[in-house]
């Protein structure tokens, strides 16, 4: 039985860290061995686990349980659960800031951005902040000074201060923005637009921020991960079953990828050659061999698959 499999017997495939994958529609996370390509078993989570992120000492990966209100504390290596915080409200999207000091949910359901202090191991929140409707997903700048966060269903991103936990701006987007993308120099934002057919870049240097263009990907173009080379950055376009490369110092797309199922998460195996998307409507695991440009194998696993991480992860 799956659930009886232990990850520390598995001789070989221990070696290699496992992928989780969060089953939004089945509570649940599934862990796949990278060497097999099985599930081996899957772990329980608090309701509608839609994201997941590293804690900073990257001794624990952090799955946000939105309709549970709590956050899954795993083991990268054993796929153990470590702990369980109960009280964070309705954490759909999460982030740390680069410097450490702050840990930012975004409430999907609720309309707003809860910021947290952490101390390394605890959670105290700084501020809940009212913001547009269904704040969606988040990025934090490289100087941790500003989280911007996407308004799903008011279409627009705003930005707030993190030192004084107050809004900054806020701005119209195109329809319906998701993920959102940073480049290093902290100039320009890129948005996905799931309401529409591509990616909608900010220029926020300046005191307000300026939409300044429109790339074009595919219908429903919603989430973002970085290649590993520092320039370009892969995008998923959930309605029209493909995978953008874009160069972000063109801003412009490069490559496209076929991914079937409605693509969303992604990650990307160090070395840069297989890309990792969870193909939402099939409930599979799809991996992309990026030199090929094409689906090299799939993995069943829950029902609505949504985030996908692996410790053996390229460079973000």
């Amino acid at each position: 039985m799956l659930a009886a499999l232990s990850w520390a017997a598995l001789g070989a495939a221990a070696q290699a860290a496992p992928i989780f994958v969060l089953n939004s529609l089945d509570a649940s996370v599934s862990v796949v061995d990278p060497v097999s390509w099985k599930e081996l078993r899957r772990l329980p989570t608090g309701k509608e686990p839609h994201h997941l992120y590293m804690t900073p000492d990257e001794k624990s990966v952090i799955v946000a349980n939105a309709l549970g209100d709590s956050l899954t504390f795993i083991d990268p290596r054993s796929a153990e659960i470590q702990r369980v915080v109960r009280g964070i409200v309705d954490p759909y999207h999460l982030r740390f800031s680069p410097d450490m000091k702050w840990f930012v949910t975004a409430g999907n359901r609720l309309n707003h951005v809860d910021i947290y202090r952490w101390d390394g191991k605890d959670l105290q929140l700084a501020a809940r902040v009212s913001t547009g409707k269904t704040p969606s997903h988040v990025w934090i700048d490289a100087r941790s000074t500003t989280a911007y966060v996407s308004m799903q269903d008011s279409d627009e991103l705003v930005a707030i201060d993190l030192a004084t936990q107050k809004l900054k701006w806020r701005v119209k987007t195109g329809p319906m923005p998701a993920d959102i993308y940073g480049t290093a120099d902290g100039r320009t934002l890129l948005v996905g637009l799931t309401g529409s057919d591509g990616v909608e870049v900010f220029d926020v240097s300046g005191a307000e921020p300026r939409s300044v263009r429109r790339i074009k990907t595919g219908e429903g173009a919603h989430a973002f991960r970085g290649a590993g080379d520092r320039r370009h950055v892969y995008l998923s376009n959930r309605v029209a079953n493909t995978i953008s490369k874009i160069d972000l110092q063109k801003l412009e797309v490069v490559a496209s990828y076929p991914a079937p199922g409605g693509p969303d998460c992604m990650d990307v195996i160090d070395g840069g050659k297989l890309l990792l998307v969870t193909s939402r409507w099939s409930r599979k695991l799809t991996v992309i061999d990026t030199e090929a440009r094409k689906v090299v194998r799939q993995v069943s696993v829950g029902k609505s698959p949504h985030g996908v991480w692996t410790l053996d992860h390229a460079a973000r």
